[in-house]
């Protein structure tokens, strides 16, 4: 993927977009995190916790990236994403988190940085589904992402609350990337990868498919 192509700006696009969407349960388990520590405990909890965050997710981002070169696991990759997408919008009006209750500086970082790398499997999931193997990709998802997720609770939340098609938005990216890497499956290259008009509306009809059917699932299990 060449710089500044239109496929890598749009690659850009969708782990900004991923980033936003799935940053929220993150962000405010995080930020609940330090809540009881000393005001002057807290700024530097949340700094060396991301610092720790962003560490930790490299090496995720970095081993995902990896990992799916494999056979299968675009396949198995692609239908997990497709998954978390549906999540996404059935559990899209989620209720409030207590948060972890820590008193003690090295607590607080500890659970930021842990927290991050469980709750953050999905949005590693996806920005490496989405850089189709561009570390730079992965990088500047990395940059976007981490932010987000530590620094962004309440932006994130009142941007979703007063902008609820980004909720939408964000699944269907999700959808849409999760097609992608089936259609990146070496496994499946002979029924998606040739030119011919039979494998292009395949292509096509799978991104379709993916596309509207987590946007019906996820309507459908929210009435």
């Amino acid at each position: 993927m060449e710089f500044f192509s239109t496929a890598w700006w749009s690659a850009l696009l969708a782990i900004v977009l991923i980033d936003l969407v799935l940053a929220g349960d993150n962000a405010i388990v995080i930020a609940l995190a330090a809540r009881s520590l000393p005001k002057a405990l807290q700024r530097r909890a949340i700094v060396w916790g991301t610092i720790g965050a962003i560490a930790v997710r490299s090496l995720m981002t970095v081993g995902v990236v990896w990992l799916l070169k494999f056979p299968g696991l675009m396949l198995l990759g692609g239908l997990a994403l497709l998954w978390i997408a549906y999540q996404l919008l059935a559990n899209g009006d989620g209720n409030a988190h207590d948060g972890p209750v820590v008193d003690t500086f090295w607590g607080a970082m500890k659970t930021i940085v842990i927290a991050d790398a469980l709750m953050g499997v999905d949005n590693v999931l996806g920005v490496a589904g989405a850089a189709h193997g561009s570390f730079a990709l992965v990088v500047i998802g990395l940059l976007v992402s981490v932010p987000i997720v530590v620094f962004g609770s309440t932006l994130v939340l009142k941007l979703v609350e007063r902008f609820p098609i980004i909720i939408q938005a964000g699944a269907a990216v999700l959808a849409f990337t999760a097609a992608k890497m089936i259609v990146s499956e070496p496994l499946l290259r002979a029924v998606f990868s040739d030119p011919g008009i039979v494998h292009t509306a395949a292509r096509w009809g799978l991104y379709a498919a993916a596309v509207a059917g987590v946007l019906g699932a996820g309507w459908w299990r929210r009435r």
